[in-house]
């Protein structure tokens, strides 16, 4: 029996987890780390790791492994039966090996490629009603010593508690994304797009937007290729006093220049060939409302006069017709060329540049807001997880490296296709590094600081290079202090300031 007097520093570790059980289930990672330390430390061990099981592939997976070694454990993954966590999960059963290589069970392959000597092993399953749900090991028991049957008695109560967790935060995960289903439904009933994005620099573009939309001005949006150009023009228009009015969508490089007189004024019956019938055009149908033209530089130029005209008298003619239709509707453009070059170049008329750019925005590159790529990596997984019916956890850290290093030339759009790509071909319940298939893994310093402050510039080396000593330190924060000859409450402090515990989930 356990000496529950003599052990009030467990007793209130116990406690201050089965709170955090209570309180919290959003941030999974931060709760189990906790668990993990704190079964590490009061069994006096070197190193340890947490594994999930994938129900999908019964295999386990390293979730959390802490110690010097810890970080190069993610990429590897146990069998049911293969080494000592592969027993234990096998048999759903604890076990103490105090004498790890001659046991028969013990697979050395994982230790010698990480070049961790491990001589010692306590490992038990993590249960709920009998259930496997994953295994905790501990590595090494401090000063040579032997693991005992009360260090094991602990750790099965902490593996409890780490078992009760996850199953809670997977809970919470369902209810949260049929909640975000629901309100995907709602919110794209209309067809709106979810905007999604916290940056400094995004939520100040938010702004000057919300600020046009007060007015009834020519909106000119600037940026390049898959930047969200058509979400600004939606957050524009519900913003203005427009908003209970049409919100009518055009890509003028979409439609063939044959078509597109058409398509925007309407047409009488017989106005041509295929002319069966009147048609109003999306002038006609935005009248009220906002009317968007994206690509408008792909416009030819006898359109561009047209559309000149309706913005300065709003009026126009249907093709073939005699009488004029009078519209009253705001225009939104949208490009990714050099409007300004264009104009330079006679391929886009000057009066109609001047006149559609009285509100311009230049909405920055994904490459220039990398703090929104863990919120926007993370909305369009449960957005395609939802649409292939897979049930992923989120992405290692290796994998969510892979995308905050990236350049993103093709922006958001390219984002959101390299994740449902990630999502179809992932094999665990994480998106990890070789699902995706990125055409370069790592843009250059250049690139990340490009165009930056010398002070946004030293943040972003800082929150690097301190996530990656907290990576080597297992995200123990004492020890990482230790390791960067820094006050751990300095270190809680730009921790706290940099953003590193929202993304990575950091305790201690």
């Amino acid at each position: 029996m356990l000496r529950f007097a003599a052990d009030r520093e467990k007793l209130e570790v116990l406690f201050d987890i089965y709170a955090r059980i209570n309180s919290t289930y959003a941030d999974i990672k931060v709760l189990l780390t906790r668990i993990l330390e704190s079964a590490t430390e009061l069994t006096e061990g070197e190193a340890s790791s947490l594994m999930l099981v994938n129900p999908e592939n019964n295999k386990l997976y390293f979730e959390i492994a802490l110690g010097p070694k810890g970080p190069s454990l993610k990429s590897y993954s146990v069998n049911m039966g293969e080494g000592i966590a592969g027993w234990v999960a096998e048999k759903n059963t604890s076990l103490i090996v105090n004498d790890a290589q001659s046991d028969a069970r013990w697979l050395p392959e994982i230790a010698q490629k990480i070049g961790f000597p491990t001589t010692s092993i306590l490992a038990v399953p993590m249960r709920v009603k009998e259930r496997l749900v994953g295994v905790i090991e501990i590595l090494n028991k401090r000063g040579g010593k032997k693991f005992t049957e009360e260090d094991l008695q602990w750790l099965e109560i902490f593996s409890t508690q780490a078992a009760i967790a996850v199953q809670n935060a997977r809970s919470f995960q369902k209810v949260r994304a049929e909640l975000s289903a629901l309100q995907d439904k709602v919110t794209n009933v209309e067809g709106w797009h979810t905007f999604v994005g916290e940056s400094r620099i995004i939520r100040e573009k938010l702004e000057i937007a919300r600020k046009a939309a007060e007015a009834d001005a020519s909106v000119l949006l600037l940026g390049e290729s898959g930047v969200g150009k058509e979400l600004f023009a939606e957050q524009i228009h519900l913003a203005s006093p427009r908003r209970g009015g049409p919100f009518v969508r055009v890509n003028c490089a979409a439609i063939p220049e044959a078509l597109l007189e058409s398509e925007l004024f309407g047409h009488v019956k017989g106005a041509f060939t295929d002319a069966i019938a009147d048609r109003r055009g999306r002038f006609e149908l935005a009248d009220g409302g906002t009317l968007f033209l994206d690509e408008i530089a792909d416009m030819p130029l006898a359109l561009q006069a047209k559309l000149l005209r309706v913005l300065q008298s709003r009026t126009f003619e249907r093709i073939g017709a005699s009488e004029s239709v009078q519209v009253n509707v705001r225009i939104i453009a949208a490009t990714n060329h050099d409007l300004p070059k264009l104009v330079a170049t006679g391929h886009f008329r000057t009066d109609l540049f001047y006149r559609l750019s009285v509100l311009p925005i230049q909405i920055p590159p994904l490459r220039e807001r990398r703090e929104d790529i863990p919120l926007l990596a993370e909305f369009f997984l449960q957005k395609h997880s939802r649409e292939t019916k897979k049930q992923l956890a989120g992405f290692s850290d290796e994998a969510m490296e892979q995308l905050l290093s990236y350049s993103w030339p093709g922006n958001v759009r390219e984002l959101e296709n390299a994740v449902e790509r990630a999502v179809v071909f992932a094999q665990d319940d994480r998106i990890r590094p070789d699902s995706l298939t990125l055409a370069g893994t790592r843009s250059s310093d250049d690139e990340v600081y490009a165009e930056r402050t010398l002070h946004e510039a030293l943040n972003i080396f800082k929150k690097h290079f301190i996530t990656k000593a907290l990576e080597t330190n297992g995200w123990h924060q004492t020890r990482t202090a230790k390791a960067l000859d820094i006050q751990r409450s300095y270190l809680s402090k730009l921790v706290k300031e940099l953003g590193i515990m929202k993304e990575r989930g950091v305790e201690r």
